[in-house]
């Protein structure tokens, strides 16, 4: 059977990455790289193992042990893990971000592929395997965005791919054409929590594929967590770009947003 690496972060997304490569006939060999990573992963997978995001070294051996020769790097790992001293880098991943000429996300994701290409590892599309999970145009859920959300659906896409093509972000919070946060560091949850914060109620998220997008990584994802935080703050609009975000837990997404009068639109 041909081998497939899981580098597998935080959310479900790597279980549902797992289980369709294993029904098309891979064997899986799939590596934790946080505590919170869902370890039902294992479920799916011929070996799992649990190996820090920061220890490099470790993670290239594990593959190479295995003759991995091909991986996808899927799941919610956010770089803020590099400025925390939650995880230790070993010297591999020191010098590799000591190489770096800024922290942007692409230029450490893109060293990180570089660095797995020397090895013989070829990191492919992260949404591959799961491009069902990518919703087309249209309403999502029963509840309709009013006309003023619309309008600010408009506007906050206008920002969201300014945002990207800066390569500091993918969602933007806004209220009455009004940005009220802008995503960073913190990621998109923290995003939506402040913004939503600052809008008293009513605020509209969108989330956007950046204008140089590299599917390896750093798809655009939303999911049952992002409705429970916009559900905490008042928010009332999730709107997503058709066709180039993973949609994660739909059913329960869309139950839990109907539930609350959120509406969630693909444009």
């Amino acid at each position: 059977m041909e081998k497939l690496g899981i580098l597998a972060g935080v959310g479900k997304l790597p279980v549902e990455c797992a289980r369709a490569a294993q029904q098309l006939g891979y064997d899986v060999y799939a590596v934790g790289l946080l505590p919170a990573t869902d370890s039902q992963i294992a479920e799916f997978a011929k070996d799992y193992q649990s190996i820090s995001v920061a220890q490099l070294d470790a993670i290239i051996n594990y593959l190479r042990d295995n003759e991995v020769k091909q991986v996808t790097m899927i799941g919610k790992v956010t770089k803020e893990l590099l400025f925390s001293g939650i995880v230790q880098p070993d010297m591999r991943m020191l010098q590799l971000i000591m190489s770096l000429p800024d922290r942007k996300d692409d230029t450490i994701m893109l060293a990180f592929v570089r660095e797995l290409a020397r090895e013989g590892i070829k990191t492919f599309d992260q949404t591959a395997l799961i491009k069902n999970l990518m919703p087309r145009r249209g309403l999502i859920t029963k509840n309709k965005p009013t006309e003023a959300e619309q309008k600010d659906i408009d506007f906050g896409f206008r920002i969201a791919k300014e945002l990207g093509r800066l390569d500091i972000g993918q969602t933007v919070v806004v209220k009455n054409r009004a940005v009220m946060a802008l995503e960073a560091i913190e990621g998109t949850d923290a995003c939506i929590e402040r913004g939503g914060k600052l809008a008293n109620g009513g605020a509209v998220v969108a989330k956007v594929e950046k204008p140089q997008q590299d599917n390896r990584f750093d798809v655009p994802t939303v999911g049952y967590h992002t409705i429970e935080v916009m559900v905490s703050v008042g928010a009332t609009v999730l709107a997503i770009e058709a066709g180039k975000t993973l949609l994660v837990d739909r059913k329960n997404m869309i139950t839990l947003a109907e539930e609350h009068g959120i509406s969630i639109v693909a444009v």
